[in-house]
């Protein structure tokens, strides 16, 4: 038990004042970081590709679909 006492006094005093509200942000703005790094951008970059490749299909052309569809644009 006194050790117990003596580690919460000690904190206590170690204690000086509140952290700052950038220390209070700093994990929460480092895990938006990786999500926007890993899943957001990945995304967008695929979302951009598959516009482009729809954008450059012409009437005529073989096309197969995520199902493995065959056919052709008309």
């Amino acid at each position: 038990m006194d050790w117990l006492i003596s580690t919460a006094a000690a904190q206590a005093q170690g204690a000086s004042g509140q952290p700052s509200a950038l220390t209070s942000f700093l994990p929460l703005i480092l895990i938006f970081v990786v999500f926007y790094f890993l899943l957001i951008r990945p995304q967008t970059k695929r979302a951009k590709e598959h516009r482009a490749m729809i954008a450059a299909l012409e009437v005529g052309a073989e096309v197969v679909t995520n199902g493995g569809i065959l056919g052709k644009v008309t």
